[in-house]
């Protein structure tokens, strides 16, 4: 079993390994494999990126402290129950042995909990997702984050100087698919990497025909990466892709009956005004998407703001501001 563990610092503190104020707590405990160099793969999005500068505690603009295994298992025993924790996700970096550390962490885990596990990690083949599987990990997420073949090389592939090929990646849940059943095997979509609307939503609906289920993040710069320049999508976007992911993933609308103008911006969502009123005015489109019971609190943004993934249920306001930046007052 690996000696080190890091644990997102609002994990940490739910935990009760360190002290501190939440102003949403996770539902879900984020763990992190630990090495002392970053990861082999570089992403440019990515703090952990093998040529980034950033702190090798940050993933997203999230902190990950790093704590003895030993340590996070007592507390886990102790606390993760009580503390409302429902879920427990292992976020992995690519390095050698890695699979084996996640094993070992798994059964490590389920001896002392019974919370059900996910995973998101870079399977190398197919014998490492029937390996987590035997290990008892209920879910796994397999990230494509770009959507396009193109910008994926760009931003994960070969052209970042990374080992990612992304019909590699879809292959990989294809076969996860196999292993775990349809809907539980998640991938991550990232919002503003260069895309268009249009690009996204035929992702969102390709994934979901597959029986992956989608979770939507808002691209966040982190100083130190190759992105480090680029902006945040607008919020206006944001919404009308989560608008769009929530409708194809509860079968309300396909991808092909929605409308789109020549830049690919999403004009119509293939569903009658009163429908659409209903699902925007249930705020459920808007929370954070993945795995049962995750909510990431800002791990895209500050809690001041703006708010692109809603770690808990929406207040009357900010519904109504959502009917504003999607202009269907």
């Amino acid at each position: 079993m690996p000696e080190k563990v890091r644990v997102s610092i609002g994990s940490a503190i739910v935990l009760g390994l360190i002290n501190g104020r939440l102003d949403a707590k996770p539902t879900t405990a984020y763990l992190m494999t630990y090495r002392r160099g970053k990861c082999l793969a570089n992403c440019g999005f990515c703090p952990q990126a093998r040529e980034s500068r950033s702190r090798t505690d940050m993933l997203s603009r999230v902190s990950w402290p790093a704590f003895s295994t030993e340590q996070v298992l007592n507390h886990m025993e102790a606390n993760a129950k009580t503390s409302g924790i429902r879920r427990i996700c292992i976020q992995a970096l690519n390095y050698p042995k890695v699979h084996t550390h996640i094993q070992a962490l798994v059964k490590a885990i389920s001896k002392r909990v019974n919370i059900p596990i996910s995973v998101s990690c870079q399977p190398i083949n197919p014998e490492n997702i029937r390996l987590l599987a035997e290990a008892g990990v209920e879910r796994i997420g397999i990230p494509l984050d770009a959507v396009t073949p193109e910008i994926f090389d760009k931003v994960k592939g070969a052209l970042a100087g990374g080992p990612y090929k992304m019909e590699r990646q879809l292959a990989l849940l294809e076969q996860a698919v196999k292993v775990f059943g349809k809907g539980m095997i998640t991938t991550h979509l990232i919002v503003g990497l260069g895309e268009s609307e249009k690009e996204m939503v035929e992702m969102i609906q390709k994934c979901v025909d597959m029986g992956v289920l989608p979770a939507l993040f808002a691209f966040t710069p982190v100083a130190g990466t190759a992105l480090e320049n680029l902006k945040q999508p607008p919020i206006q976007q944001y919404r009308r892709i989560q608008l769009a992911r929530h409708l194809i993933f509860h079968g309300n609308a396909r991808a092909e009956n929605m409308s789109f103008d020549e830049n690919g911006r999403i004009t119509g969502f293939g569903v009658d005004k009163q429908t659409l009123k209903q699902v925007v005015g249930s705020g459920e489109p808007f929370g954070t998407s993945g795995c049962p019971d995750c909510n990431r609190p800002y791990y895209n943004e500050k809690p001041s703001g703006p708010i692109y993934n809603y770690p808990r249920p929406l207040s009357e306001k900010e519904i109504a501001k959502i009917f504003e930046e999607l202009a269907l007052n």
